[in-house]
C-alpha cells in the first residue's frame, strides 16, 4: 500500500504517536507541492489518519490539498530538551511535581467560562512544522498563523471543527477547513466538548485512572507516555471548568518520568518553565510551556530522535505558541468580531 494510500484508509482515531502524525503530514506536503503544479477541480476527502492525543489534540489541525481535500488530524507540536548541566533527573522529578501542583492551584483560582452546546472553542496558535521531505533531515517552515473552532455540540459529529491558516507556509491560506472524520464521532478523547470535559473526576487519582484507560499507546510507547500527550491534547486547545482543569496537572505530576526544565522558549519567542515526560524507548519528546508568573499555558515545543533518517541527536522539529482562547457563536467568528455582534 502506498503512502497516500495508508493516508486515506487509516481510521479516524488519535492512536498515533506524534512522529507517525509527522511521518503523515511530510506525505501530505509533498502531494501538496505536487498538486500546487496542477490544476485540479475535484476535491476529494481525505479520511484522517489515527491520532489519540495535543488534541494533543485538543487542538485538532487539518491539512488538506488540492487532490486530497478534506481534514488530516495533527495537533500543535511539542518538543523537549536534556536536563541543564549539573541538574539531576531526581531534581528535575521533584520539580516537575512541585511546579504541577502551583500550575493547578493557579487554574482551580482562574475564571471559570460558560460554553453552550451551540458554541465553539476559538483557539488561535502559531505554529512551524517540519516541511522537510519524508525520510529526511528536519527542515523547519515558517511560522504561521492557524485558527481552530472546535464544535461544541456533543454529537456524534463527522464535522467537529474547522481550520484556518494564514501566511508563509500556510495550508490552503485563509480557507476555511473542516475537520472531518469518515465515522460520527461523539463527545469524548477525540471530540473534547466542555460538558465532556466537566464530567470528568477532578480527583486526580481517579482522573489518571481513567485516562489509563483511554490513552492508546503505540508501539515502542509506554502507557505513561501516552497519557502525558493525551493531557497535553486536551489542555491546549479545549475550554474547561477550572477544577477539571487543576485535575489535569494533578494527574501528571504523579506521572513517572516527568521532569521541569528551567528556561524553553515558545513558536512566539516567549520564555518560560516547561514540563516533559522522559520515555527511554521512545525517540519523540513532547515540552509544555508556562509562563513563569502566571503559569498560564504559553504553547509547546517537539523534539524528535530517528537514525534511520540520519537524525542522531534531539532535533527541533515543531513549535507553538497559543496566543489566544475565547468562545464564540459561530464557526469563523474571531473574538472582536463575535463582541461586535
Amino acid at each position: 500500500m502506498s503512502e497516500a494510500e495508508e493516508l486515506l484508509t487509516t481510521p479516524a482515531e488519535w492512536d498515533l504517536a506524534p512522529e507517525r502524525h509527522r511521518h503523515f503530514k511530510d506525505v501530505l506536503m509533498q502531494q501538496i507541492d505536487q498538486d500546487r503544479s496542477q490544476d485540479l477541480s475535484v476535491r476529494t476527502p481525505v479520511r484522517p489518519p489515527a491520532r489519540r492525543r495535543f488534541a494533543r489534540p485538543a487542538v485538532l489541525v487539518p491539512l488538506a490539498s488540492a487532490a486530497l481535500a478534506g481534514a488530516l488530524l495533527v495537533t500543535l507540536s511539542v518538543d523537549g530538551r536534556a536536563p541543564a548541566t549539573g541538574t539531576t533527573p531526581s531534581a528535575t522529578a521533584a520539580g516537575a511535581s512541585v511546579t504541577l501542583n502551583r500550575i493547578a492551584t493557579a487554574a482551580m483560582a482562574s475564571d471559570a467560562i460558560r460554553v453552550r452546546d451551540d458554541q465553539f472553542v476559538y483557539v488561535r496558535a502559531l505554529e512551524r512544522f517540519n516541511k522537510g521531505g519524508f525520510g529526511g533531515p528536519v527542515r523547519l517552515g515558517a511560522l504561521h498563523t492557524e485558527e481552530h473552532w472546535t464544535a461544541q455540540e456533543p454529537g456524534p459529529l463527522r464535522v467537529t471543527g474547522w481550520l484556518r491558516s494564514s501566511g508563509k507556509d500556510a495550508i490552503m491560506p485563509d480557507q476555511l477547513i473542516p475537520v472531518e472524520s469518515t465515522d460520527a464521532v461523539p463527545a469524548g478523547v477525540h471530540h473534547p466538548t466542555y460538558r465532556w470535559l466537566a464530567s470528568l473526576p477532578t480527583d486526580p487519582d481517579a482522573l489518571l485512572r481513567r485516562l489509563h484507560k483511554e490513552a492508546r499507546p503505540v508501539e515502542g510507547e509506554s502507557r505513561d507516555q501516552a497519557v502525558f500527550s493525551l493531557i497535553g491534547d486536551l489542555i491546549s486547545g479545549t475550554v474547561m471548568p477550572p477544577a477539571n482543569a487543576a485535575a489535569f496537572y494533578r494527574a501528571a505530576a504523579r506521572l513517572p518520568g516527568v521532569r521541569e526544565i528551567p528556561d524553553a522558549v515558545d513558536a512566539a519567542g516567549r520564555h518560560g518553565i516547561a514540563i516533559t515526560l522522559d520515555d527511554t524507548g521512545f525517540a519523540t519528546r513532547d515540552e509544555w510551556i508556562f509562563d513563569r508568573e502566571t503559569l498560564a499555558l504559553l504553547g509547546s515545543r517537539y523534539y524528535v530522535t530517528d537514525p534511520d533518517r540520519g537524525i542522531t541527536k534531539e532535533t527541533l522539529s515543531g513549535s507553538s505558541a497559543v496566543m489566544e482562547t475565547a468562545v464564540v457563536d459561530a464557526k469563523g467568528d474571531v473574538p472582536a468580531r463575535a463582541a461586535s455582534r
